[in-house]
């Protein structure tokens, strides 16, 4: 057969676009993680921020936040972050708590909100900073 070559790869240029593909996977897939770790603290704080309406709204209506616990159901957990309420300051003032539930992507994080909007991490995973700190930290490496 005249004029016959069988075309394909070689093996080398297989093993080369492999390494290419595993070289984007290692800088992507960390970026994307944080990427939704963000979203989802995204997501607590704007469920503290509408809880703390919702308190607001209750505390109008009754002069004190509750009595025995917060006047308002707290927001329903999800799958990364549960949320609690407590009085302080005999009904007075209130602290809203989502604490990150273990064995997912929220693990490690605790995020408060007051009764005088005082927003704070108390808790934080090992790379994204030190805990605990006077805002929400909504970021790796973010501050204050």
């Amino acid at each position: 057969m005249k004029g016959f070559r069988i075309q394909g790869f070689s093996l080398i240029e297989l093993l080369i676009a492999i390494a290419v593909i595993a070289i984007i996977s290692a800088v992507s897939i960390p970026n994307y993680t944080a990427y939704v770790t963000r979203a989802r603290i995204s997501e607590v704080a704007g469920n503290l921020a509408a809880y703390r309406i919702a308190l607001e709204q209750f505390y109008q209506d009754n002069r004190s936040y509750g009595v025995g616990g917060c006047g308002v159901t707290v927001p329903a957990a999800s799958a990364f972050f549960s949320y609690a309420c407590s009085l302080t300051q005999s009904g007075q003032g209130f602290l809203a708590t989502a604490s990150g539930m273990p064995g997912t992507s929220g693990a490690g994080f605790t995020f408060t909100l007051d009764h005088n909007g005082d927003r704070a991490s108390t808790a934080l995973p090992a790379n994204w900073g030190t805990a605990p700190q006077a805002c929400w930290i909504l970021k790796q490496g973010g501050t204050c």
